[in-house]
C-alpha cells in the first residue's frame, strides 16, 4: 500500500531582507571618490564628473545604488551616501543639519530660531523642525519626515553667527547665544513660544554677553524686539538700568504683545509699550526649569 506523502506548506518568512549592498566598477569609482573627499552629499552633476558619464548613464548608475541600499534620495538630483551600519535604508537622511546646510545652497544660512536653541542646549524637548534664516528665499520641504522652514532674513541681517561642528568633519553655521536670543523675541512662533525664548535666555545667562545682546537688538531694527528684550532682561534682573537705557530708544505710541502668538489680551506695560499677554508668574515659573 503506498503511503500518502505529507504535503508540506511553505510560508514566505515576513521579516523583510535587507537590501543587498553589492557595487559594480563605476560604482566603486563613485564611492571611493566621495570617501576621499569626506563628501557625504552629491548630485548629479558630480557624479558626472567623477565617472566620465553621460547624464543618462549618471541617473541609471544613482538609481541602481538607492535600489542596492547605498545611496538615500533626498530631492531631485540630491542623493546622500548610506553608512554600511544603517539597516533602514528608505528614510535615511544623516544629519538633519548638514542637511539644511546642503539644502541652502550656495546661499548664506544659518540654524536659527529653536535648531539653535537645540544645539546651544537652552530647550529641555527635542525639536521637529530645522529652522534655517538666509537672505535668499528657499520653499520650505519636508524630507523623509522632517519639515525644513527657511526664514527670510535681509542680507544686513546675516550677523552673529558662529560655526559648530557637528562632527570631526563637518561643521554648519548657527546663530550664536545672543543672535539666537534676539531672534527668539523676534519670531516666538518659531521657537514654541515667548516662555520658551525666556526659558533658553535664563538656562544659559551665565554665558550670555548682555552688551552684545543689546547690541544685537537695536542692530536689527525692531521695536518689539528691543521692548521684549528689555522687559525680560529686567524681570529676571540680568542688567542694570544703564545696560538696558539704549534699548528704550523712541518707541511708537503702539503696544506690542510680549508674545504674538497669543491672544492680544492682558495688562498695558507703559515704560515697554508691552501687553503683557503671558502671566508674570509663568515667566518666573521658567527659571525653574
Amino acid at each position: 500500500m503506498r503511503s500518502k506523502k505529507t504535503k508540506i506548506s511553505k510560508t514566505r518568512d515576513a521579516t523583510p531582507r535587507p537590501v543587498l549592498k553589492t557595487v559594480g566598477r563605476q560604482t566603486a569609482r563613485l564611492l571611493a571618490a566621495l570617501h576621499a573627499r569626506s563628501q557625504t552629499t552629491f548630485d548629479l552633476d558630480q557624479v558626472q564628473a567623477i565617472t566620465g558619464l553621460g547624464p543618462a548613464s549618471a541617473r541609471s548608475l544613482v538609481r541602481k545604488a538607492a535600489n542596492r541600499g547605498l545611496v538615500s534620495r533626498l530631492k531631485p538630483g540630491l542623493f546622500i551616501l548610506i553608512p554600511q551600519e544603517v539597516t533602514n535604508v528608505q528614510n535615511y537622511t544623516g544629519d538633519h543639519y548638514l542637511l539644511a546646510r546642503q539644502l541652502a545652497g550656495d546661499a548664506p544660512y544659518f540654524l536659527s530660531h529653536s535648531s539653535a536653541m537645540e544645539l546651544h542646549r537652552m530647550v529641555t524637548q527635542p525639536r521637529f523642525v530645522v529652522y534655517v534664516s538666509t537672505p535668499k528665499r528657499i520653499p520650505n520641504r519636508t524630507i523623509h519626515g522632517t519639515e525644513f522652514r527657511f526664514v527670510y532674513v535681509k542680507s544686513e541681517q546675516v550677523f552673529g553667527t558662529t560655526p559648530h561642528w557637528i562632527d570631526k568633519q563637518e561643521q554648519v553655521i548657527v546663530s550664536d547665544l545672543e543672535r539666537t536670543v534676539i531672534d527668539g523675541l523676534s519670531r516666538p512662533e518659531y521657537c514654541s513660544g515667548i516662555v520658551e525664548v525666556a526659558k533658553g535666555l535664563w538656562m544659559r545667562n551665565r554665558d550670555l554677553q548682555v552688551p552684545k545682546l543689546i547690541e544685537y537688538a537695536v542692530r536689527l531694527k525692531t521695536g518689539a524686539v528691543r521692548r521684549r528684550l528689555g522687559y525680560l532682561l529686567e524681570l529676571y534682573g540680568l542688567a542694570t538700568p544703564d545696560q538696558i537705557e539704549p534699548l528704550r530708544g523712541d518707541f511708537t505710541r503702539t503696544y506690542n504683545a510680549l508674545d504674538p502668538t497669543l491672544p492680544k489680551e492682558g495688562p498695558y506695560l507703559g515704560r515697554w509699550r508691552l501687553r503683557l499677554n503671558v502671566p508674570v508668574e509663568e515667566l518666573d515659573a521658567a527659571r525653574r526649569t
